[in-house]
């Protein structure tokens, strides 16, 4: 169907129409006011372009959880190193002992 299909009316009655979002919000989030450089939100905005669409939000959320996962990998990594580096000097120790 195209829109030369639809005949608009001359008034619509809006006395029940109600003004906000169409729904509750999901409770996996949080409504915060967030400063962000000029260039960052630019260049989140343009992948969600180059995409086709899509939410910049919803981009840079995907990037906040993929650098929480990192970090926590890095961790393991860091924790692993430490307890080898820890254990052979331990086992050094006693072995002179």
């Amino acid at each position: 169907m195209k829109t030369d299909d639809f005949e608009m009316a001359e008034d619509y009655d809006m006395s029940d129409a109600h003004q906000g979002p169409l729904g509750p919000p999901s409770p996996t989030k949080t409504r915060i006011t967030i400063r962000f450089d000029n260039d960052i939100l630019a260049w989140f905005k343009a992948q969600v372009h180059e995409q086709g669409g899509g939410n910049y939000q919803t981009l840079m959320n995907q990037a906040l959880r993929d650098y929480m996962k990192r970090r926590e990998v890095d961790m393991e990594v860091l924790l692993r190193r430490i307890v080898r580096e820890e254990l052979a000097e331990l086992l050094k120790h006693l072995s002179v002992t």
